[in-house]
């Protein structure tokens, strides 16, 4: 641990050293292994602060500087910690003891880690592989290196592993959704038994295409009655007021709701 100092103290030249010292142990990935006492061999001792650090390829065991033997197709990484080593890109550690080449099937790449690989576009992983995907009719390829690695063209939904033509009703339009409906009806229109039939629409009321039921909405100060045929007027208690959707109503501040009316809160 480097002790604590008072910068203020310390002259201009000893004060540029440690800035350096600092910025030199952010730029390489090398952890300080903490050392006390007689500096052994392989070892030096730190630019700053006291103690001492084994050197480059070499790790502290028992107060002494160890060298880490390296297997082949591997660095050594300067950490105090872990192996002390790192197999290089295209190997992949085995038993903690040496470093084997990434195997790469036919039709794949080895992918950035280094350690692992993906298949290319136009085959899937299968087994220990890569196979062609097999592209049903009015389908295309994705990037996704997961699933059937396909999706159907617009105008067709995925049953199994064919594309099947959607069946979209008179005044209905596709949604273009990966799940839920692929058809939707027009403004004005509702969804009644797999067909777009016109919405009926009462007196003080407005067609409201996004909401689930009749398609259309009371305006401010109605609400729908129990069948949602008609908009009825809300009768507005005293002490009470309309919410922000103008369909319903809540007591003001300091009254609760009792019985339908709103009482001053106890």
């Amino acid at each position: 641990m480097i002790p604590t100092v008072k910068t203020q103290q310390w002259s201009l030249p000893r004060r540029i050293g440690l800035l350096a010292a600092m910025a030199a142990s952010f730029a390489f990935p090398v952890l300080a292994q903490t050392g006390a006492g007689p500096i052994p061999e392989n070892a030096q001792p730190r630019s700053y602060g006291d103690g001492w650090d084994c050197n480059f390829g070499y790790r502290l065991e028992d107060a002494e500087c160890v060298k880490v033997e390296v297997p082949a197709n591997a660095y050594a990484t300067g950490r105090s910690y872990g192996a002390g080593w790192s197999c290089h890109r295209g190997y992949e550690e085995v038993g903690g003891t040496s470093c084997n080449p990434v195997l790469v099937p036919a039709n794949a790449f080895l992918k950035s880690s280094g350690y692992d690989w993906q298949c290319e576009r136009g085959f899937q992983e299968h087994q220990d592989g890569c196979v062609p995907i097999d592209l049903p009719d009015h389908a295309y390829l994705t990037d996704d290196p997961f699933g059937s690695g396909w999706m159907c063209d617009r105008g067709f939904t995925a049953e199994e592993d064919n594309c099947i033509a959607i069946t979209v009703p008179e005044n209905g339009y596709l949604t273009n959704a990966k799940y839920g409906d692929a058809w939707s009806c027009e403004r004005g229109f509702v969804q009644v038994d797999g067909r777009c039939d016109p919405v009926v629409l009462p007196a003080n009321a407005f067609i409201d295409p996004d909401s689930y039921g009749p398609g259309w909405r009371c305006v401010r100060g109605y609400e729908a009655d129990d069948q949602d045929s008609a908009c009825v007027a809300i009768d507005l208690p005293e002490n009470a007021h309309m919410d922000d959707s103008g369909n319903r109503w809540q007591c003001d501040s300091g009254f609760q709701l009792s019985d339908g009316a709103c009482v001053a809160g106890q």
